[in-house]
């Protein structure tokens, strides 16, 4: 799994994550805890005043095949309204 962050058109930060062999039809639970660099506070500031501008891209391989792509938009306002 690649997953890419942005905020409007700049990419923040990259992860490229590796999952091991599931056995199909199995449930399975698997955690990755990473740090996130630490960002300027202006960015910060423009980030909880421009809800939804920051945004994530996650892309799923199998066998270097692209077999899902999520996007999310996320606010970091507290919902408050501008």
């Amino acid at each position: 799994m690649i997953e890419r962050h942005y905020f409007r058109e700049k990419l923040l930060k990259t992860f490229d994550f590796e999952f091991g062999f599931c056995i199909p039809n199995s449930k399975n639970t698997c955690e990755h805890i990473y740090e996130f660099p630490v960002l300027d506070p202006d960015i910060c500031e423009d980030m909880i005043a421009n809800p939804f501008e920051t945004r994530s891209d996650s892309f799923y391989f199998v066998d270097d095949k692209l077999i899902m792509h999520n996007k999310a938009d996320y606010a970091y306002n507290g919902g408050l309204q501008q």
